[in-house]
């Protein structure tokens, strides 16, 4: 469907962000299960008021049970397994911690931050660019069936717009520059345009997928524009006829994956920490409220070591865990709170934080079970008992 014929749809997200204008609060979630309860009577009372051969009637009913059946939800305490941690002895290591402690859940990669697709996709856009040439996971679906008798749940990360692979395979999908070359950001990386909705039908292809093969949940990374917006926005000529702003686009990506995903699968968007205090989209498309409407989880990334000296009055952020964390689940508490005053569909939090050490902030500690111990305290004493601990080479020191 192309941007233009989608109006209508986009129209009923105006009107629900001129709503709840202000209101800087989101999180918790609707139980998409239903949906799939409604599908399957209205398909019966299908049958008897269509006439409809017997094959035809038994295709339906077929195609019904074959969807996925959604996981029941749980509090998730989960870590981040890359593609290559998702295989051979380090693999098996990650499950011993997840066996030793209690974490139960994985994020794995489905998609990177190199665009590459981890597995055997079968999606006909992946296959023709080749974005699956380098098959790290061979053998997913029977690691995910793994997972699953081992009651450990399973959330399938693809990374959305940061995607230089499809930049270049695609040049007409990326982010161009004022002299019409394909844009890169500060570290040299081409993003996709994310007002291009054959971008949002690549990933959404992606995702399907993923969920068809029994992930229990799709994480949307880098679902935003690149940050340092004002500079983007100085160099950049967004593919946008119709005027939309980015917090506009990233709340419709996600409305259409909810469409297309959300009764196979959970959704969760990961976002940016400063997003549960600040009052703008901080100029990438991030807004709490909209994007909180469309998934079942929202992530903020509340690591320490990306705050600023002086953040919440917090000086040395990094050496200070439990006090940054505090603060940004307090703000998001709040953010929740006065959104679900005006909306049914409120994510549930469930944060990001860090088990890794920053050593290229100064000064900067060394990371250790106590300091993630420290951020899992801050926020479970707002109430807040969900996380997923970050590392990018899988290695954690939580026990």
């Amino acid at each position: 469907m192309c941007l233009s014929t989608n109006m209508n749809r986009l129209s009923v997200i105006l009107f629900g962000c001129m709503v709840i204008q202000g209101v800087t609060g989101c999180s918790a979630k609707m139980d998409s299960i239903k949906n799939e309860i409604n599908r399957a009577e209205s398909l019966n009372e299908l049958e008897h008021k269509i006439p409809a051969s017997l094959p035809e009637t038994k295709a339906i009913k077929a195609e019904v049970s074959a969807l996925p059946t959604k996981a029941a939800k749980q509090v998730v305490k989960g870590i981040y397994v890359s593609a290559w941690s998702a295989v051979g002895n380090k693999f098996e290591q990650l499950l011993t911690l997840v066996d030793q402690t209690d974490l139960n859940a994985m994020v794995i990669d489905v998609k990177n931050d190199s665009g590459q697709v981890t597995y055997a996709s079968t999606v006909p856009a992946v296959n023709e660019i080749g974005a699956n040439s380098n098959v790290i996971i061979q053998d997913l679906k029977a690691k995910l069936q793994r997972l699953k008798e081992k009651k450990i749940y399973s959330i399938g990360r693809v990374v959305v717009f940061k995607d230089p692979y499809l930049s270049k395979q695609k040049s007409n999908y990326a982010m161009q520059s004022l002299a019409g070359a394909v844009w890169k950001d500060n570290k040299g990386i081409a993003w996709v345009d994310p007002y291009k909705e054959a971008v949002w039908d690549y990933n959404i292809q992606i995702a399907k997928e993923a969920a068809q093969l029994g992930f229990d949940e799709i994480q949307f990374d880098y679902v935003r524009f690149p940050e340092n917006g004002k500079q983007v926005d100085r160099e950049v000529q967004f593919d946008n006829p119709n005027k939309l702003t980015k917090a506009q686009v990233i709340e419709a990506f996600l409305q259409r994956a909810k469409e297309q995903v959300g009764q196979q699968a959970y959704l969760s968007a990961d976002v940016f920490g400063l997003t549960t205090s600040s009052e703008n989209d901080m100029g990438i498309g991030q807004e709490w409220a909209g994007i909180s409407k469309q998934v079942n989880y929202i992530s903020p990334m509340l690591y320490p070591s990306h705050y600023s000296n002086g953040m919440y009055g917090v000086k040395n952020p990094d050496l200070q865990p439990y006090a940054i964390v505090s603060k940004a689940i307090s703000d998001a508490n709040g953010k929740n709170l006065r959104l679900k005053q005006v909306s049914s569909e409120v994510a549930e939090i469930r944060p990001w934080y860090q088990d890794f050490t920053a050593t290229w902030v100064k000064p900067h500690k060394t990371y250790r079970a106590a300091d993630v111990n420290e951020q899992i305290k801050a926020a479970k004493e707002q109430g807040v008992e969900q996380f997923l601990l970050w590392n990018s080479n899988s290695n954690y020191s939580y026990r």
